[in-house]
């Protein structure tokens, strides 16, 4: 069984079975209470799923895009809880399972964009065309930050699909066909937004008598 979170926008927690056939989900729209939520959550969808932490033998984690503070906590969620099961974690885009729900549901026979507000009057966007051989969404751009006011015309015309939360089963499902294909779509880093606006303290400024 495998086990999908992500906190990129609200927080979504999912499992699904080796065939990808869903078995939980839990999720929170709420984009601040991450830490609050997630621990329930987890608790939640093994409860609906009636499996046992024994039972998941994959973890994927949705790396982003998405603000510094909530993505840290839901790649931690699922990092802990792979390492106290001796499994491996499977990074994937957010956006990657956003577009996964889009072809399922409307099959779009164009490119389509994934929008999702990454706060600031800016949105991040990622245009998808089909799904490739293994059937992952094809992305064809690499995901970009883009004034809220200039998406309409840098799309030009494209279908956008603004997406307010995201599918933890969706995104299990491309971990799963990721894994089967033996490919890796991202690295371990998360695809944060923007660097927190918080810095590290820096020595204090001479000052002469």
């Amino acid at each position: 069984m495998i086990l999908a979170v992500d906190t990129s926008l609200g927080t979504a927690v999912a499992l699904v079975e080796a065939d990808g056939h869903a078995v939980a989900d839990a999720s929170s729209h709420d984009s601040l209470g991450h830490a609050e939520v997630i621990g329930d959550l987890l608790t939640r969808a093994l409860a609906e799923a009636e499996s046992t932490p024994a039972e998941v033998t994959q973890v994927v984690a949705g790396m982003g895009p998405g603000p510094f503070t909530g993505l840290r906590i839901g790649i931690a969620a699922a990092r802990g809880f792979a390492l106290g099961r001796g499994i491996s974690v499977m990074p994937v885009p957010s956006h990657f399972g956003a577009a996964l729900s889009v072809i399922d549901a409307d099959a779009p026979d164009t490119a389509f964009a994934i929008v999702t507000d990454a706060r600031r009057r800016e949105v991040a966007v990622s245009i998808f065309e089909g799904l490739d051989a293994d059937g992952i969404p094809n992305l064809i751009g690499e995901t970009v930050l883009v004034p809220r006011a200039d998406v309409d015309e840098r799309l030009r015309g494209m279908h956008a699909i603004e997406v307010a939360t995201l599918d933890a089963t969706a995104l299990a499902r491309v971990g799963l066909r990721a894994t089967i294909a033996g490919r890796t779509l991202t690295g371990p880093e998360p695809l944060y937004l923007r660097q927190p606006d918080a810095a590290a303290p820096t020595a204090p400024k001479r000052v002469g008598l």
